[in-house]
């Protein structure tokens, strides 16, 4: 049994669910950051509890500091430490530019770049003493590439991308790595908006032909969490079947 500690944001659906599971049967001690889903967070605790597993929930609105601070300290405090934050947290939403409200476009920033923000300086005030730790980000190939009527969601995913980059430069001297996924067409919850025709028509914009899992992604965080990445930070990896080139 690893000693190793992941706390995931947004880790009751989807692509944090997964990644929950990958880590946890895997043998690393997990809290899963959950806020509106509790149902389907515990449901995962206590699965995972029944295969063994090291696992605690913690709800949090991982955009207000003071939430953020109680569950690092609590994640601190139940497991002695964190070695890998997983900013996974976030929210989509399909709507013409010129049709956005302020509060719709502050949600976005906030949920999808200051969550990031936050939960990093969090969990960085025990990695930077240590001179040990990774950080994680989710963003979207629309960081990349920008999507028609999801420009708030694309500035917020291209300020995870900025920031994951920047954040490495500053951190690799401590010996901190910081590396950012950039996920193409996932199915998950996110695609509920979708009809049948539109699904089938984003499976054929994509080479490979289907769309991803969360499990796809969640082994690109276990890789990145792994030993075998000692020597990447600061870099983009974008699992998207080819959607983007």
């Amino acid at each position: 049994m690893t000693s190793e500690v992941v706390l995931i944001t947004g880790a009751s659906r989807g692509i944090g669910r997964a990644t929950a599971e990958l880590f946890a049967t895997r043998g690393w001690r997990v809290l899963i950051n959950y806020y509106h889903s509790e149902a389907e967070a515990l449901a995962l605790r206590d699965k995972l509890r029944q295969q063994g597993c090291s696992v605690e929930t913690f709800r949090a609105n991982v955009t207000d500091r003071s939430q953020v601070e109680a569950m690092v300290d609590t994640c601190s405090r139940i497991f002695g430490g964190i070695d890998l934050l997983i900013n996974n947290a976030g929210i989509a939403n399909s709507i013409l530019f010129q049709e956005i409200t302020d509060s719709e476009w502050d949600r976005m920033i906030d949920v999808n770049l200051k969550s990031v923000y936050l939960c990093s300086q969090g969990v960085l005030r025990q990695m930077l003493p240590r001179k040990r730790g990774r950080i994680i980000n989710i963003a979207s190939i629309w960081g990349i590439t920008g999507a028609a009527c999801e420009v708030h969601y694309s500035a917020a995913k291209a300020g995870v991308i900025g920031l994951t980059k920047a954040l490495a430069k500053e951190l690799g001297p401590s010996n901190i790595q910081v590396n950012c996924i950039a996920p193409g067409v996932i199915a998950t919850e996110m695609l509920t908006g979708f009809n049948q025709d539109e699904l089938a028509d984003l499976k054929a914009q994509t080479p490979l032909g289907r769309l991803g899992t969360p499990m796809e992604i969640a082994a690109c965080a276990w890789f990145l969490a792994s030993k075998e990445a000692d020597f990447i930070t600061g870099q983009v990896i974008s699992p998207n079947g080819g959607f983007v080139i």
